[in-house]
């Protein structure tokens, strides 16, 4: 488990996780809303390098950004998929099996899509100091 006292933290946050798990490439961010997992997603994205805005895509399921190194990094915000179908048909399998890295915010509601290797990333907030404690484990 990692503490995080701010948002100043998540850099280093992000930088320990991709380290601990460098041969992944699947990260599936678990929390509650307002959570944080959009803003660790942004520190990942600084560490990985990426040179677009990094903004949340509700409304379009999957954003696409670019690393420094001409590397795509797939964000999807699964909030709004209702269903796997829907999901499917949104292409979210061809990002997940791309080979490339993934930033998944609620990754439950396309549980049986995922790879057999990916990153659980379970973020909870303790609402009387703000502090968020950041488990994590190869699934």
């Amino acid at each position: 488990m990692i503490v995080s006292r701010n948002t100043g933290d998540l850099p280093s946050v992000a930088a320990r996780l991709l380290n601990v798990y460098n041969d992944q490439q699947i990260f599936a961010f678990h929390g509650s809303m307002g959570a944080g997992k959009t803003t660790l997603i942004k520190a990942f994205c600084n560490v990985l390098d990426v040179i677009d805005v990094v903004v949340s895509p509700t409304f379009t399921i999957v954003n696409e950004y670019e690393t420094r190194q001409g590397l795509p990094v797939y964000h999807l915000d699964l909030y709004r998929v209702n269903s796997i179908r829907e999901a499917v048909d949104a292409g979210v399998e061809e990002y997940l099996f791309s080979g490339h890295v993934c930033l998944i915010e609620w990754p439950e509601k396309i549980e049986k899509l995922l790879p057999d290797n990916y990153v659980y990333i379970y973020i909870q907030v303790d609402p009387e100091n703000n502090r968020r404690e950041i488990m994590h484990k190869p699934v």
